[in-house]
């Protein structure tokens, strides 16, 4: 089991915070560090206010060295494709190939309005996410020299040079994920090297992975070709007084945690870990929400990690 930092950027912190974050994880052996693409703080003030997700990654990959980047998800409402290819791209070649994309529909109708942003119906926000899949990985994989055009309801492209091209050679591998039974599944099965489950059980986990599978049979694609993971709060503990100090520093119930996140001893986190893994999950992405707290990533590098 691989595991990853995932973080909530827009509750609250600065690039500084951010690159503390993801140079800790680089030093620790963790796979990536991951952000939120968000705008707008959830239940907090979030000072000092957001930060942009692919500008925070641009500033990452050049102040890290061998841990992967990436988002978790960008949305497709808040960037046209044709820029958005360009920006993965920049921050690839930044990095020297250390990116995966995630690209999601957006969810966050509050943080649209607060920023100007439409926000259309859910089969619309869809739509866009699928037209924006097919310019994005159209731009990156036109050969160099070759034009990309591309003609669709939201979005038209003509004759456009698919410049720049990521250091992946294929793209940075693409990440696709959510709950929906129907759609999301078969745009995973057409676009995604990685689909994701975030903040899921178990059992919820594994239904969704079989739905994903099966889409891919019915597309004519193994199964097997993509990575499952899954999004979980993170909340590690010594002993019970530790535990209850970090779920209070982000606001959360001991109980409600060890419910719905990975919450506990360093043996109750490598526990549930292992039902995921029975679920068929690969890679945990691990919510990290008090970015001042590096020792929290400290104690599960050092008592979790190995173990899973």
């Amino acid at each position: 089991m691989e595991l990853r930092i995932f973080t909530e950027p827009q509750q609250g912190a600065t690039y500084e915070d951010l690159l503390a974050v993801a140079q800790t994880a680089e030093r620790l052996g963790y796979g990536a560090f991951f952000r939120s693409d968000h705008y707008l703080a959830m239940n907090s003030a979030g000072l000092p206010g957001p930060t942009d997700a692919w500008i925070t990654l641009a500033g990452l990959a050049r102040e890290t060295s061998t841990i992967r980047l990436g988002t978790l998800v960008t949305s497709a409402t808040f960037r046209h494709p044709g820029p958005l290819a360009i920006s993965v791209a920049q921050v690839d070649a930044m990095s020297g190939g250390r990116v995966d994309f995630g690209l999601g529909a957006g969810w966050y109708e509050e943080e649209h309005l607060a920023y100007g942003i439409p926000f259309p119906s859910l089969g619309e926000r869809f739509d866009k996410l699928e037209e924006s899949l097919a310019v994005i990985t159209g731009l990156w994989q036109t050969p160099v020299g070759e034009t990309f055009s591309y003609e669709g309801a939201h979005h038209r492209i003509v004759d456009s040079p698919a410049l720049p091209k990521p250091h992946q050679r294929s793209g940075p591998p693409i990440v696709i994920g959510g709950g929906g039974k129907r759609r999301t599944p078969a745009l995973a099965a057409r676009y995604a090297d990685e689909f994701n489950i975030p903040f899921q059980s178990s059992e919820a986990t594994a239904a969704q992975f079989a739905r994903v599978q099966e889409a891919c049979r019915a597309a004519d694609r193994d199964p097997a070709e993509l990575t499952y993971s899954n999004a979980l709060v993170l909340c590690c503990g010594r002993d019970e007084a530790e535990i209850a100090r970090r779920a209070a520093r982000i606001g959360r119930e001991v109980d409600e945690l060890r419910e719905n996140g990975l919450a506990g001893t360093p043996a109750e986190v490598i526990d549930k870990i292992g039902r995921y893994a029975e679920a068929g999950s690969q890679r945990i992405y691990l919510q990290v929400l008090d970015l001042a707290d590096l020792d929290h990533l400290e104690l599960v590098a050092r008592e979790v990690m190995p173990e899973v």
